[in-house]
Formats: structure tokens, sequence, C-alpha cells
């Protein structure tokens, strides 16, 4: 009988990356950098085993030579560090066909990329190997999938339909996948002798789940359909790594299927999040926890692992982290509870963190908690779920209110700012006053300050312009399908025909960007 490996596995999930991403056209390459530099340090510090990445590792579909530099350059080291396996899924953001085509050479680095549904979903179940040649797990390595890959259209298919069908495909080639791992799975325990992980991936919308107002999450099919939920996928699955919405979250209250969330604020409305990472433990890991305490969320928290004396650059990026970190999100979202406000599970919600106080001026609070939590251990399974807190970057802000209270507010933001560092803002002024130079108003209060305004949103200049339909409206305030809505208006089209239209325009859209013109 082989001999098999008491050593722990160690999972690192992450997704959505988003290389190349801007924020009102201003480039975010320092911070994205920062960020796999960071991730590289904790890959190392936290001895990961197999990395995730569960999709939209690009903004586009054809990514920037410095977007793509960064990515090659992050796989080429950490490919060289203690973690012996990189799995890496399309999100639908990617190009497939741009993923897919170095992923032969990639292989050679054990850095394993599906970009492209595979016709042969045994080419989609990955067995990963430790050094030894002992199976670590098994990876049901699925990608986003695409309209055309789920179900097939229908001349005068309803929406009902459509969303039956989409459901019914996804849900067929999760079980498919389940089907061959769980086969791979049963020869392996017969000469093992031991639990085999199965990991699957997902780059999916579930139902109910949080975003927020502008972190560029798009509906991933026409007319919202294909939301998940969380009994899509099978109990075989030990855990399910997401990716898409970028608030960390569970699905449908499972501890076992989560969202990482992305890496760093996509958009004003993610300024308060904490962004982690996950890490995801199989085997005898209660004794690498040196303290630990019981929450009153029935969690634990823990000080894993022991920094030295020595200060090492993830050493100064978890206290960083840990000065910036607020309670957790994650668990505050099960999919199976209600918020009493809609409106701020749908597109607020940092609001549901604890203990802040005034959050619409609070760009973040400073907390001496512990840097990483323990948000799930299962003593029978011998698995346990870590988040790893990930230090801010680039702080953002949004602040609202009349004058006086911006004025206030940005003060406040201020006064939270490190002697180094220096704070990108969105103002959005709320005053019953109408300003006609408050961009200047605006620039007085922040000159010589450390901070830069990349936006300013005047609600009543926005409210005018609704009754008006005044020529000020710029079509930087509005997004594709806004710009759709006012040529309906402008050219009397009749209510009737409104709805055949918005539907054809949605197809449209949806077949713009989901296009990979990467494909020959």
């Amino acid at each position: 009988m082989p001999v098999s490996t008491t050593k722990p596995l160690t999972i690192l999930h992450t997704s959505d990356w988003h290389l190349g991403r801007r924020l009102y056209g201003r480039m975010r390459y320092d911070e994205f950098e920062s960020f796999l530099g960071w991730l590289q340090d904790a890959i190392s510090l936290q001895k990961v085993d197999i990395l995730i990445v569960a999709g939209d590792i690009f903004d586009t579909m054809t990514p920037s030579n410095r977007a793509q530099a960064l990515y090659y350059e992050f796989l080429g080291k950490v490919s060289k560090s203690c973690c012996q396996h990189i799995v890496i899924v399309a999100g639908n953001h990617d190009s497939p066909t741009f993923l897919d085509a170095p992923s032969n050479v990639l292989k050679f680095l054990n850095v394993h990329v599906i970009g492209t549904a595979c016709e042969d979903l045994n080419d989609e179940v990955l067995m990963l190997e430790d050094t030894n040649g002992n199976p670590h797990c098994i990876i049901a390595a699925v990608p986003y999938l695409r309209d055309r890959d789920v179900r097939s259209s229908g001349a005068g298919e309803s929406a009902d339909s459509k969303d039956a069908n989409v459901i019914k495909g996804i849900r067929a080639h999760y079980d498919e996948v389940a089907s061959i791992a769980k086969a791979k799975k049963a020869k392996l325990v017969e000469v093992y002798q031991r639990h085999i992980p199965i990991i699957a991936t997902g780059h999916l919308f579930a139902a109910g789940g949080t975003t927020t107002e502008d972190d560029g999450v798009r509906e991933l099919y026409v007319g919202s359909l294909g939301k998940i939920s969380a009994d899509m996928f099978d109990e075989s699955f030990d855990y399910v790594a997401l990716g898409h919405l970028h608030v960390p979250q569970r699905v449908g209250g499972r501890e076992s299927i989560r969202y990482s969330g992305s890496p760093i604020a996509m958009g004003f409305g993610e300024a308060k999040q904490q962004k982690q990472v996950l890490l995801v433990q199989f085997g005898a890991v209660a004794n690498d926890i040196s303290s630990q305490k019981s929450a009153s969320n029935n969690t634990i928290e823990s000080s894993i692992p022991q920094l030295t004396n020595t200060v090492t650059p993830i050493e100064k990026s978890a206290k960083k982290a840990a000065s910036q970190t607020t309670e957790f999100m994650d668990d505050l979202f099960g999919f199976d509870e209600q918020s009493e406000n809609n409106e701020v599970t749908k597109t607020a919600a940092t609001e549901n963190i604890p203990d802040q106080r005034d959050q619409n001026n609070q760009s973040m609070t400073n907390s001496l908690d512990t840097p990483n939590k323990i948000l799930h251990r299962d003593n029978l399974t011998q698995m346990q779920v870590i988040s790893l807190p990930i230090p801010k970057f680039q702080k953002l802000a949004q602040v609202s209110g009349d004058l006086e209270c911006l004025n206030q507010a940005i003060d406040k933001v201020i006064q939270s700012l490190d002697a180094t560092e220096s704070v990108w803002l969105e103002i959005i002024y709320t005053g019953e006053e109408i300003i006609s130079e408050l961009r200047e108003h605006i620039q007085t209060m922040v000159d010589n300050l450390p901070c830069e305004v990349l936006k300013i949103k005047n609600t009543r200049t926005y409210n005018k312009v609704l009754n008006q339909q005044q020529i000020s409206e710029t079509l930087q305030d509005l997004n594709e399908q806004e710009v759709f809505e006012r040529c309906l208006i402008a050219h009397d089209i009749p209510d009737e025909q409104k709805s055949s239209l918005r539907d054809a325009y949605d197809q449209i859209v949806y077949n713009l960007r989901h296009e990979d013109t990467q494909a020959e």
C-alpha cells in the first residue's frame, strides 16, 4: 500500500482580480502589483499547497500588456514557491481562448488553466498530487459557463423557459463533473485508505447574492437568468470556491460554499469592505493553531500564524491589515436571511458591518482585532476555513451631504490617514441648495490635503435633469441601459413596443460583452 502523507492540505481561494481595471479613468496597476506581492508572501507564510483563482483574472477580454505582465510574473514566482499547484478558471470578464492559449506551457509549472468549458468533462476534473506522488485532492475546475455552454436557444422561448434551461444546463454540468470526481475519489480511497477532498470551482451569480452599487458585477445571462442556489452543488463537494460577486459571503448559509470576494475595492461602494482571501485546510490542522477563543457568532478568531520577530514584508502587510480591519462581513450574509431594508442588502452591503458609526461619511475604522479569523471548523471532516484580511493598498472614501457635512466628513477621512497615506474621494452632494460652482467649492475644501477627488455627484442636478430633460446630462453619468432608455423617450417609442425593443437590446449587449474577440 502506498505511504499516505499526513501533512495537512492548505488551499488558498481567491477570485475577481480584474487586473487592468480603472476607477473613473485612474490606472490602478500599483494596487494590483502590491496585492500580488502580498499574495505571494501570504502563500509562502501560510505554506499554501494549492492556489485557486475562481475567475475574472483580467477586467477585459483584451488585457493590456502590463496586466498580462503582472499575471505571468506572479505565476512564475509562485510556481517556484511552496505552492505545488495553481488552478485558474475563466470568469465572464476573461477571454476563454486567451487564458487557454498558453495552458500547455503553464502545465510545466503545475499551473492548470481551464478557460473554456471542456467538451470532455473529464478534462475539467483534476487529480492533484504532492511532490511524493500522493494525491492531494480532486479539483472540479469548472469555469464560467457561457450561455452557449448550458442551453440551446429556441425561437419564441419565454423568459421563464430560458431561465429553466440555463439552470438545467448548469446543474447538468456540475452533476456530471461531480460523478467523474466521485469515481476518481473511490479509486483513490481504495488504495490510500483516507479521505480525498473534492473541491469545485465556479463563476456564478448566487440567488440573493449581496453586491454593491458600483462594483461592475454584470448579469451573466440575458434578463438576469441563471442565478444558482446552494442545492446546485453535489454533496460530494467538500468545498466550492466561487467567483463573480465581490462581497465575501456564503451561499445559502452553507459554510463550504463561499465567495472569497474581490481583493481590492472595485468601486467606492466597496470602500468600507474588509477584503480577504480564504484559506481552506484539510487534515490535522488543530495543532497548528496557537490560540483561539469563542466569538459571539460561534466562530473562532485566531492569531495564526505567529509572526517572528524579524520584520518581513508580509508581517508589515498583516499589521497594516489588522489596523484597518473591521468585523468580517462574511457570515453576515447567509442568503437565507432577509434584511429589513432590501436596499441595504442589494446595494449597500457594507452598512451591515457592526459598530460602524456614520457610515456614509466614514471610509474605514481602525481595529486591533487579530489579523486572521476562523470562519468555520468541522472537526468530523477535519476541515476549516480561515479568512486572511488584505491590506488596503489605496484607500477610498465615499462621502455625502451638504457643503458643511462634506467638509466635516473630508476632515474625518483625512484624520484617519497615516502620515504617508493618501485617499481617493467620491463626493456626493445631497444638499437642498443648488450650487452652481460645486466643483470649485469642493476643490477649495481639499486643497493641500493628501486626497484626490475622482468623482463629484450632484443629486440636485441629476433630479433637475430627470425632471426637465436638460442637456447638461453627460454620457459619463449614464450606463448603456440608461442611454437606451433615453433613446426610447427621445424617439417617442410607443409603450407597447418598448418591451420587445429592450429584449433585443439586452441580447445585443450580452453578445457584445461575451464575444471572445481572441478566438478564431
